[in-house]
């Protein structure tokens, strides 16, 4: 019962609450006053919160990603390898093939690594290494920093607007159940009693 309540949820439009409260009609209740004002309140909210939410959650997103983008562009550099096997694909439409190199300290350096298809073996091909050497990723691109901002601030936006647009149908739910209680009260006051004894 309260579920099919619910579900025709609406509240009074801001066009014909004016209207009703401008006339003084004494339908309007005290229950679509404090629903209507809450509902402004929400959509006021929605409205400044939205866009300083996801732009704070994007901003914050993109200048952690571009911190981490300049710390591993500082501690990373690229050098060259050369390809000592046949690539191997590995079932992912992904070639891998053993390399070798010298790290700084002249030492061979050997390690498998993604490369290019169709690299023949004994090509040379630039891989990134860390400070001590050791093969790592490349480090991360802006544009990715970029992507994870946009897409942390689009996030935050659907979810400040699914919490506030469900607090505000939640209050509507707690309206309509209040107003059924009342008019079931008042037609229980108003509903004839018929004596005893007649049909």
């Amino acid at each position: 019962m309260e579920r099919e309540q619910c579900r025709g949820a609406h509240g009074l439009s801001i066009r014909t609450y004016m209207r009703l409260s401008a006339s003084g009609n004494p339908l309007l209740r005290r229950s679509d006053r404090i629903q209507f004002w809450v509902s402004v309140l929400l959509m006021a909210l929605l409205a400044v919160g939205l866009p300083a939410a996801s732009l704070s959650a994007g901003w914050a997103a993109y200048g952690s990603q571009m911190h981490t983008a300049r710390v591993q562009a500082a501690q990373r550099h690229q050098v060259s390898a050369r390809l000592t096997g046949e690539p191997t694909d590995m079932g992912t439409g992904k070639q891998f093939g053993r390399v070798r190199w010298t790290a700084k300290d002249g030492t061979e350096r050997t390690a498998v690594t993604r490369v290019e298809r169709g690299t023949p073996q004994g090509a040379n091909v630039k891989v990134w290494v860390n400070r001590h050497g050791d093969l790592v990723e490349a480090p991360l691109r802006p544009a990715v920093a970029r992507t994870t901002g946009w897409i942390a601030g689009s996030i935050t936006a659907g979810a400040v607007a699914l919490i506030v647009l469900n607090v505000r149908r939640g209050i509507s739910c707690a309206m309509d159940r209040r107003r059924h209680t009342q008019w079931g009260a008042e037609w229980d006051r108003m509903e004839p009693r018929w004596p005893r004894g007649l049909p």
